[in-house]
């Protein structure tokens, strides 16, 4: 019943505040979400998922012990992508993280090494910037992959100690001097053993998902694997 409301509630809200479709602007029709189905047909997707080894394997190569690494989408300036990631990230669209969140778990729901996470972490913020901005883009993106994958959510396991201006703008160099282990990890016995799907919307350089997988995998026995919403490729 309640989740009957929801819809009705929605679908007023649609006609009172009609929504555009982030991709090419144009109006949604009324079963189209964030995206129209023009738009939706042609994300980028980078089907990570179906290759033993795709570029973020590559990258990591001999730097990181991982079970698996995806992306769901290829960024590239001013796509469709990184209109979905700026209105996640700065506008509070928290139903893209929702969306997103749903399909990246039906590109994964028959994949048989994400069965084997126990624990999915999001790239935490620093407590100054979850008050600047009011909350983690990334946090409705991680409750989702947890409700439709079924695997455990824990945004307590890793901390951010320092604090640092946008990455945004900064050079690959200046990424790389960034990993200085800006992170810590809070764990006790429970958590020997245990493999860590981390959680981040973009990956470039890979200096952050690093330096959050060397402070995961300080852990007694754990296993790191990395999942991002895009990757660029620049």
């Amino acid at each position: 019943m309640l989740h009957l409301f929801d819809k009705i509630h929605k679908n007023l809200l649609k006609i009172v505040y009609p929504a555009y479709c982030l991709g090419c602007q144009q109006l949604l029709l009324k079963n189209e979400d964030v995206l129209c189905s023009n738009c939706l047909h042609n994300l980028p997707l980078t089907l990570h998922q179906e290759l033993s080894i795709n570029e973020i394997n590559r990258s990591f190569y001999g730097i990181l012990p991982l079970e698996f690494a995806y992306s769901l989408l290829y960024f590239h300036k001013n796509g469709i992508t990184q209109n979905l990631i700026h209105h996640l990230k700065y506008k509070n669209r928290q139903d893209i993280g929702v969306f997103l969140g749903e399909l990246f778990s039906y590109h994964l729901q028959s994949n048989e090494k994400i069965n084997k996470v126990d624990f999915i972490i999001p790239v935490p913020l620093h407590k100054k910037r979850l008050f600047e901005r009011g909350y983690n883009q990334v946090d409705t993106f991680c409750q989702t992959l947890s409700r439709e994958l079924n695997i455990t959510y824990d945004n307590s396991i890793l901390k951010r100690i320092s604090y640092s201006k946008s990455q945004t703008k900064k050079n690959k160099k200046e990424r790389s001097e960034m990993s200085a282990t800006p992170f810590e990890v809070v764990f006790d016995a429970s958590l020997h053993g245990k493999h860590f799907l981390i959680v981040d919307d973009v990956i470039t350089t890979g200096a952050t998902l690093e330096a959050c997988a060397k402070e995961l995998l300080s852990i007694p026995n754990s296993k790191v694997s990395l999942l991002t919403i895009a990757y660029s490729q620049s």
